[in-house]
């Protein structure tokens, strides 16, 4: 009985001893993909001291989306999470006010977190959605840059951001896609090109990136929490006409009836889209691939 004891004891103990060597690999392998300095030195642009009226509407639709995590309309931060498991994570304030980052950064800082999802200091930033403004042209990405540069100081001083074992875990993994979009960004491809605002497909193909963030890469949806429905001719939209589309953009009510939830698909913000922008994305919609899914 005692020797049957100590191989068990052995083997627990061995077994511990590979769960510490394991976690302390977790540990050090995340240390080093939060810590890699990028060494991105981002294409000049062009930023103007104001914004242009005839484009007010596009730099407030981008905020809606930064305001779900950075303290809504005013962006002046919030406190995302704060456990021993996940960490204290917080979105910074992006004013100029006390606590804020808005008053310390140049264009360039502003350009290599939205279009590389690095921050200032050469790190990758974390849940930031990069790979998605990443695909901004130069003349839009401009305009949000000079909306941010405007922003009213508010005084919000945020706790340091501490990556907690959980968290840790889920980026060695990779289980959370593009929590870090700085290692999946080409830093090298070519910037989206300028294109003039325009009733065609080429043009609602570029305002798409937007959907993408929810409805996937082939705008094909899916099932699980946070996948929107399948936005190709293989989904409902099959059976939309164009003034159905746009009428469920700007009411939030689909052509069935049903009233859709701003929580999980944010038609508020998509109403801000002008009529020539929605018909240019039903123009995109309607000539892209139709993927059949169950979800539809």
């Amino acid at each position: 009985m005692r020797k049957v004891l100590k191989w068990i004891g052995i083997i627990l103990g061995v077994f511990l001893g590979l769960i510490l060597i394991a976690v302390a690999a977790a540990f050090l392998i995340a240390e080093e993909k939060l810590n890699r300095i990028y060494e991105v030195d981002p294409v000049a642009m062009e930023i103007p001291a104001q914004a242009n009226p005839d484009r007010r509407d596009w730099p407030l639709m981008v905020v809606d989306f930064c305001a779900d995590c950075h303290g809504g309309f005013f962006l002046s931060g919030d406190l995302i999470n704060d456990d021993p498991h996940f960490g204290t994570l917080a979105a910074p304030n992006l004013t100029s006010g006390k606590g804020g980052i808005g008053g310390d950064y140049t264009d360039e800082d502003w350009i290599r977190a939205l279009r590389h999802g690095i921050g200032q200091e050469g790190k990758p930033l974390v849940a930031m959605p990069s790979q998605a403004t990443n695909r901004i042209n130069d003349r839009d990405l401009a305009e949000l840059i000079v909306y941010m540069k405007n922003l009213d100081p508010i005084n919000n001083e945020l706790p340091t951001m501490q990556i907690g074992p959980l968290l840790r875990l889920f980026i060695v993994a990779g289980l959370i896609p593009d929590l870090l979009p700085a290692e999946s960004i080409d830093h090298e491809a070519v910037r989206p090109p300028d294109l003039v605002p325009a009733e065609t497909a080429e043009y609602g193909e570029y305002l798409t990136f937007v959907c993408e963030v929810c409805h996937t890469e082939d705008l094909s949806g899916g099932s699980g929490a946070g996948e929107g429905m399948n936005l190709t001719p293989g989904g409902q939209l099959a059976n939309w006409t164009e003034d159905d589309f746009i009428q469920t953009l700007r009411t939030g009510i689909a052509p069935d009836g049903k009233r859709l939830s701003g929580e999980e698909m944010p038609w508020l913000t998509f109403s801000r889209f002008s009529d020539q922008e929605m018909k240019a994305i039903w123009l995109y919609l309607s000539s892209i691939p139709a993927v059949e899914t169950e979800h539809r």
